[in-house]
């Protein structure tokens, strides 16, 4: 169910039909906090996985409709907040530079994924429950 919504949050939603029924949407976004900062979570993950589909933090940012700066910015927050960076860059140059994840990006990515699917295996009961009390 969470990769079906991964699926859905990452695809621009189709504008509604008058008197058509719609299904609520469930959404786990958990954050890592230190401080003030959010050192993880879900825009900083998806933005891994784009970079690590595109292998560039301008190719990724713009799959996700976001400005280099901000990216570069998330990017810098993340590796900051963390004990040995998620990300390795190369200088543009003739080649164009790039990004890379490291193993960390790439744990981070399998972890947090992990612990939304077992979130939702976990309350599925409740969610059933909740998404019954919506009006559709």
């Amino acid at each position: 169910m969470l990769s079906r919504m991964a699926d859905i949050a990452k695809t621009k939603p189709a504008p509604a039909k008058k008197n058509a029924k719609v299904r609520p949407e469930v959404r786990f976004r958990m954050r890592i906090r230190t401080g003030d900062t959010v050192a993880l979570g879900p825009g900083k993950v998806e933005l891994l996985e784009a970079v690590r589909e595109f292998g560039s933090i301008s190719a990724a940012a713009r799959s996700l409709d976001m400005s280099y700066r901000r990216a570069w910015l998330l990017i810098d927050e993340l590796n900051r907040s963390l004990k040995s960076p998620a990300t390795h860059s190369e200088q543009g140059g003739q080649s164009g530079g790039g990004c890379t994840l490291t193993a960390v990006g790439e744990t981070i990515i399998r972890l947090y994924r992990d612990v939304e699917v077992e979130a939702e295996r976990s309350c599925a009961k409740q969610i059933a429950e909740l998404t019954r009390l919506i009006r559709s």
